[in-house]
């Protein structure tokens, strides 16, 4: 190599093997530091430890190896009050692991290393243990001078810590008293006597038996009692105390067993917490927490509790509940606001709380304007009767706030029955379900609870819930029932009738879940969807069928439906997409709906109806419409309901029947209206209103709702 090269070269050795020890300083440094009694701190430390390290890679890359010089490193190591047996430990495998890597001889090979690092570790070693060996016997020779002192240092120290125990035992927050095993109390300190008035002599000539309080719990005493004999050591519990003026000190009490030299129990000592104010503070938190921060009455955690509790009561036991709703409340809170509300609410929970005052009666408010009150006993059959027309009672007269009078109206639901049968979570759904049962009936009156109406709103809740699923799982079906002309006898089309498969209850009618998606919104898309797949099906029967015109097919149409604003747009996009003709197509719209109904209403089947869809008038005769309205309403089909015509299953026909019939067919005829009767069962009623005039008819006596295929079948046998 070129001596140009070379001044760099060794300039830069020495500066990178400095490096490299001062890492391996900072390696031991932290292996060894937390086994080392010294006063240093770590960086301190480290830096004590670097000399050292130097000369550990010094004696590694010598070619004489220098034992004493590893020893000396061993020496000092104890000089640096690394004398804990792990230092040297931790010490040789730093060395081992680190030593070779950070300052090994290059020039040597790694075996030649690792054979002189070995050497290197048990010369240390043997420094480390001739260093402690004298440090030892030192430490021995200073002990041996010290005992000549230690009987003096014994007796100081007993006298000092006399000093702190007495110091601790009159100056400590908590109360101590010592007492001897028979319970006199020999020492009590001045918290102690604090704590009970500050009457010494009154603590001091009691025994510890005497402090007992009804409140105690039933193993206080028993856990004294082991105490004293010896067979526990301890025990903490809480105990209320009678002070000197009567008042009760509850503390959280610690009580320990003292023994002697050989062991046999001696003494007991007690120590006192004063826990009176937080325990004063729990109960007024548990009562915040239990109680309705408005009315004051029991919230829904606590009656629950009881109502557990009642419910649990045992064999024999009986409870019942009333759940209480008030009747247009929602009104006042919107009108007046949500401060006369709650001055309404504090009232009635007074006049409530008023009405369950007898032994096992209680009132809550669960939230609100919903208020519950249990009645346990033998004899709740008849006692929660009583208590909900009590609580009506109360109601009757009127409320008075601000100088207005608010006439206060409810609905109860009663739940009475046996103890053990029911979880408080069922009960509480079948007094909510019966009390929405006397509100529907009218409110301000008490209805009681019926397994049989509970399984049916349970199941109408749980269909509710369904219902999205179950469309978008293809749930639904459709049945055609045949629409038939009365002059001939064929078949004129088919009503489309859906049907929901449900995977628990079966094969469920319209009745069962139609006023279910009305209420809840989803009869938009049901119904959308049962238009798609009716003009589809109508659209492949108007293909096979050529003779005779297109089959008609009537949809029913809710109320829901027709006050959406995209009916028309909706119509018209199903029967382009099908190719139905428009007028193939009637949609049905019940008379009620209509009653009453403004032009704005009407403005979507009018445009229905300019097009070519016929509209039909379902369920007529039901509504009490005004005849004289059937001119203004975009309607060119009447479907008489069946009420009409059932007396024309009798023979002779009912008189007043057919005369109705035929005066409904006449009007309907003169307004160039066409009549479909539904309900049809018997061949003689079908004659009759042949006779009358109708013009299409539908029903059991020509076929119940079925399968497309069979209005398939139907149109083939009219052809044959």
């Amino acid at each position: 190599m070129k001596p140009s090269s070379q001044a760099p070269g060794a300039d830069a050795e020495p500066d990178a093997l400095e490096d490299r020890l001062r890492r391996f300083a900072t390696i031991w440094s932290r292996a060894v530091f937390p086994v080392t009694a010294t006063s240093l701190t770590r960086p301190e430390f480290e830096q004590h430890l670097l000399p050292l390290a130097r000369d550990l890679s010094r004696v590694l890359r010598e070619r004489t190896f220098d034992a004493q010089g590893a020893q000396r490193i061993g020496r000092a190591l104890v000089d640096a009050h690394c004398t804990d047996p792990d230092a040297l430990s931790r010490t040789l495998g730093v060395v081992d692991s680190y030593l070779v890597l950070y300052c090994g001889d290059q020039e040597q090979t790694a075996e030649e290393n690792r054979a002189r690092c070995a050497r290197l570790q048990h010369a240390v070693a043997a420094g480390f243990a001739a260093a402690l060996r004298e440090r030892t016997l030192a430490e021995q020779e200073s002990i041996a001078r010290s005992s000549l002192l230690a009987r003096n240092d014994a007796l100081e120290a007993m006298h000092a810590t006399e000093v702190r125990f007495r110091a601790v035992f009159d100056g400590a927050a908590i109360g101590i008293g010592i007492a001897d095993l028979d319970g006199n109390l020999l020492e009590v300190n001045d918290t102690l006597m604090q704590m009970f008035g500050g009457l010494e002599h009154h603590v001091r000539s009691r025994r510890v038996t005497e402090w007992v309080h009804p409140e105690d719990r039933p193993q206080v005493w028993e856990l004294y009692g082991e105490l004293v004999r010896g067979e526990r050591e301890h025990y903490r519990i809480e105990k209320p105390f009678y002070r000197n003026d009567g008042t009760v000190l509850w503390t959280n009490l610690t009580v320990s067993l003292l023994r002697d030299a050989e062991g046999a129990p001696q003494y007991q000592l007690a120590l006192l917490e004063d826990t009176t104010e937080r325990r004063l503070l729990n109960l007024r938190l548990r009562y915040e927490a239990t109680h309705d921060a408005l009315t004051g009455l029991p919230n829904r955690t606590l009656f629950v509790e009881r109502l557990e509790k009642a419910l649990s009561a045992g064999e024999g036991a009986r409870f019942g509940l009333c759940y209480l709703d008030l009747d247009g409340f929602k009104a006042i809170n919107d009108s007046l606001g949500h401060a006369t509300g709650d001055r309404l609410l504090v009232e009635v929970a007074d006049r409530l709380q008023s009405c369950a005052t007898a032994p096992g009666e209680m009132v809550a408010r669960l939230g609100g304007d919903e208020f519950v009150a249990l009645t346990t006993g033998p004899d709740t059959e008849r006692e929660v009767d009583e208590l909900a027309a009590r609580i009506l009672g109360s109601l009757a007269s009127p409320v008075t706030i601000d100088g207005r009078e608010f006439t206060v109206r409810g609905s109860i639901g009663i739940v009475e029955g046996p103890a053990g049968e029911r979880t408080s979570a069922e009960v509480l759904r079948s007094a909510d379900i019966t009390m929405y049962r006397a509100k529907s009936a009218g409110g301000n009156r008490f209805e009681l609870a019926d397994p049989e109406a509970d399984a049916r709103a349970i199941t109408r809740h749980g269909l509710t819930n369904a219902l999205p699923a179950a469309l978008e799982r293809g749930e639904f079906f459709i049945e055609y029932q045949p629409l038939v002309h009365l002059g001939d006898g064929s078949v004129h089309g088919a009503e489309a009738l859906v049907r929901w498969c449900h995977p628990q209850y079966g094969v469920l009618g319209p009745d069962r879940f139609i006023p279910l998606a009305e209420r809840t919104g989803l009869i938009v898309p049901l119904g959308r969807w049962v238009l798609q797949e009716a003009v589809r099906q109508a659209r492949y029967w108007s293909r096979r069928h050529t003779d005779g015109g297109p089959l008609r097919i009537n949809v029913n149409l809710s109320p829901a439906q027709l006050q959406h604003p995209g009916l028309v747009a909706d119509t018209v996009d199903v029967l382009e997409r099908s190719g139905l003709e428009p007028g193939a197509l009637c949609l049905e719209v019940t008379e009620s709906a209509l009653i009453g109904a403004d032009e704005d209403l009407l403005k979507p089947l009018r445009q229905l109806a300019e097009m070519g869809v016929d509209i039909a008038l379902d369920d007529f005769g039901t509504g009490y419409s005004n005849l004289a309205n059937l001119r203004r309403l975009p309607v060119s089909v009447l479907k008489l309901d069946r009420s009409f015509t059932q007396g024309m299953q009798q023979h002779p026909a009912d008189p007043v029947d057919l005369k109705i019939v035929e005066g409904i067919v006449s009007l309907a005829h003169s307004l160039e209206l066409a009549v479909t009767v539904e309900g049809v069962e018997t061949g003689a009623q079908a004659e009759q209103l042949r006779e009358l005039g109708c013009d299409t008819a539908q029903g059991w006596y020509y076929a119940r709702p079925g399968a497309p295929d069979r209005i398939h079948a139907l149109v083939l046998a009219d052809a044959i």
